[in-house]
């Protein structure tokens, strides 16, 4: 008798769940919104939960007694403090098989490195590293834009703000973002956007961040040093990680996931250069497969099955029948 494998992956913009043979093979899927508790509570957890679930288990056509463990990415859980919530959202799917749940850039990690280990480095509308070694041990950052980790998509347009504030009070140089950021949000003059700005009439955040991109690629060097700069901040969590984990001399993988790498190339340029200050050998790669990959791989390890390179990447080939 075949034995099977729930991965689910909850992000702050889409949530997966997948089914899995133990050799890899895809067998059902189901797709639904954000699931973050952090946004949505955990009753809205549960119930994305529940959502993608009873979909992947009716598309792959058996019941929950049929799952050996499940594996499960939750964008969110972050604090030990979460612990016990998480696991109440999760029992709610009254599920037989055993479970183990991490933040979701654990998944991205197990999803995108060839060997199961290494470091990860997510970003997008923030930010979030984490690392794990061949025996399991984990290393991490803080995650929060709250404690000063601001390297996502969302720092990186604070940062243009404060160069246009910089620039209008004489303690930095001109830059062309002055004028792109009064015509993004229809300001009358840089007085107006900065009095904007501070009295909430304008409202900048992350979905704002392709106006930066494109300024850097005109050639503003302000707007480049912005990219740069979160681009250095990526990179120094992952060399903290990096230090947790005593990868310094090692070869290893360090996985890059999130749409802020699509951003420019200096992101990804001003990050390896960060990395190779302490690990040269450090290789960067893009995450290519869907990371729910991570939380079938995390199920198959839940269950004693250490050795899933082969059955990661036959997930990866027979994914693509549903995600496209």
């Amino acid at each position: 008798m075949s034995r099977y494998f729930l991965g689910v992956d909850v992000g702050g913009t889409k949530s997966h769940a997948v089914i899995a043979d133990e050799s890899g093979w895809a067998i059902g899927f189901g797709a639904g919104g954000a699931g973050n508790p952090e946004t949505w509570g955990y009753d809205g957890l549960a119930e994305v939960l529940r959502t993608i679930t009873d979909e992947a288990l009716t598309s792959a056509g058996i019941t929950r007694k049929h799952l050996m463990s499940a594996g499960f990415g939750i964008a969110g859980y972050d604090w030990p403090g979460d612990d016990a919530p998480t696991t109440q959202a999760i029992q709610r799917l009254n599920l037989s098989a055993p479970f183990v749940f991490v933040n979701d850039s654990v998944i991205a990690l197990l999803a995108g490195a060839s060997e199961g280990w290494g470091v990860a480095v997510i970003a997008g509308t923030g930010c979030n590293c984490r690392g794990r070694d061949q025996q399991g041990r984990e290393g991490r950052v803080a995650g929060e834009g709250q404690v000063g980790e601001d390297g996502g998509s969302g720092g990186l347009v604070r940062y243009a703000v404060n160069a246009v504030t910089m620039a209008w009070t004489r303690r930095g140089p001109d830059t062309a973002l002055t004028e792109a950021l009064i015509a993004h949000v229809g300001a009358e003059d840089v007085v107006d956007l900065l009095e904007g700005i501070c009295r909430h009439r304008y409202d900048l955040n992350a979905k704002d961040v392709p106006m930066v991109f494109r300024v850097a690629a005109q050639g503003d060097a302000v707007a480049q040093e912005a990219v740069k700069r979160a681009g250095r901040e990526l990179g120094s969590y992952a060399v903290g990680v990096i230090h947790q984990l005593n990868f310094e001399a090692l070869d290893f993988e360090v996985v890059l996931a999130g749409s802020f790498y699509k951003g420019s190339p200096l992101v990804t340029e001003a990050l390896k250069q960060e990395i190779d200050t302490v690990a040269p050998a450090a290789k960067l790669v893009r995450l290519t497969a869907p990371p729910v990959v991570g939380g079938v791989v995390l199920a198959m390890q839940q269950a004693g099955l250490h050795d899933t390179i082969v059955a990661r990447k036959r997930l990866i080939e027979t994914l693509t029948e549903f995600v496209s």
